[in-house]
């Protein structure tokens, strides 16, 4: 079997596997096919993978003809690929974004894995694609905030005097959430944080993040370590609670997110006006359509004084750690289609199960593989 590795968009700058990991997938019977430049980004050259046993391939039509597996970190268009048939794509796809993709995917026999859909267990922690980036996502977001805010975050004594040290809200309380408390913390801010979840108390209080009870009765855990989804009446309760907490703090990350779902609206406009002049907001829901009301994906907007960063695929800003997570993540995965030295495809398994959207063009419920 041939697992092939391309360059993805431009805005996509990480890859799914690094050199020091094309010898392990070889040694899982794998043989591994790179387009050329593709580690460019990454400031890996073509030369680095070939000497790690990869094959090196001059475009995307010939990967395709000849590669049997796709790894993707984008829902891939086939529309100039005709030739592409029956292949195997295996990726961080968000593809109930792309829904006629996936369809055409369908109608071309193709088997497809997408790892966003891993279930929450333990034995698939090492695989977990959405927790690393959501770490460094929420890393990223107080830097940037960081460099927007008009004065620093620590206090600082001084013989001309003392500085106040940041007010920083974190909305929700998740890997990407911890991280920001983390991160805003190590730069010397004060840190409260919400979470419709009780049970993420004790991991913003771990970190020295002061918890905000705003609706002590409301109680919203989902599956999987997830938040559900509020009903409309609870919305509105959280919404008037937290608009008061909101007026109060200098920078704001919102990091809410329900899978595979349009983010919830948690911050309205009401409540992003209310925010002192200086103030900044980072809406890490971007992706899915924000935490904001206003928010526009992808945009930064200045709303009466009030900054609002809404960035997208924030982990692809930092491609090189973020391509050692997923080089782990994806070679993890992969681990569990090998038996006895051999690659072989099947779903076998509940983690294979759960990821698999179509296989030979089918879902599992119409078709069982052998």
């Amino acid at each position: 079997m041939r697992a092939a590795l391309w360059r993805e968009s431009p805005t996509e700058r990480r890859v799914p596997a690094l050199p020091d990991y094309v010898t392990k997938l070889k040694a899982l019977g794998l043989e591994v096919l790179i387009e050329s430049g593709t580690g460019e980004s990454v400031f890996v050259s073509d030369e680095a993978y070939r000497s790690a046993g990869a094959q090196i391939l001059a475009n995307k039509a010939q990967l395709l003809t000849e590669a049997d597996i796709l790894l993707s970190l984008e829902m891939p268009d086939l529309s100039r690929f005709p030739q592409a048939t029956g292949k195997v794509l295996i990726g961080h796809l968000n593809a109930w974004r792309y829904p006629e993709r996936l369809e055409e995917l369908s109608k071309r026999g193709w088997t497809v894995y997408a790892l966003e859909k891993l279930p929450r267990i333990t034995r698939a922690q090492s695989m977990d694609v959405l927790s690393s980036m959501a770490a460094l996502a929420g890393y990223k977001a107080v830097l940037l905030a960081a460099v927007e805010y008009g004065r620093v975050f620590p206090m600082l004594t001084t013989a001309a005097g003392t500085l106040a040290p940041a007010k920083v809200l974190v909305i929700g309380a998740g890997v990407a959430g911890l991280q920001a408390i983390a991160t805003a913390r190590r730069l010397g801010a004060r840190v409260e944080a919400y979470d419709v979840r009780p049970a993420a108390r004790e991991q913003v209080e771990s970190l020295g993040a002061r918890f905000l009870d705003l609706l002590p009765d409301l109680k919203a855990e989902g599956t999987g370590g997830y938040a559900r989804e509020l009903t409309p009446e609870e919305k509105a309760r959280q919404q008037a609670a937290l608009e008061e907490a909101i007026a109060q703090v200098d920078i704001l990350i919102t990091t809410a997110a329900v899978p595979g779902r349009p983010a919830p609206k948690i911050v309205t406009r009401q409540a992003l006006r209310r925010m002192k002049p200086g103030s900044v907001v980072v809406d890490l829901a971007a992706e899915t359509g924000g935490n904001c009301e206003d928010t526009i994906p992808g945009q930064t907007q200045v709303i009466q004084g009030i900054t609002l960063l809404a960035p997208l695929n924030l982990p692809s800003t930092l491609p090189l750690h973020a391509s050692q997570m997923l080089s782990r993540n994806f070679y993890e995965f992969l681990r569990l289609f090998s038996k006895d030295g051999r690659f072989t495809l099947h779903t076998d398994d509940e983690i294979l199960r759960a990821t698999c959207l179509l296989y030979q063009g089918q879902t599992l419920e119409t078709k069982q593989p052998a």
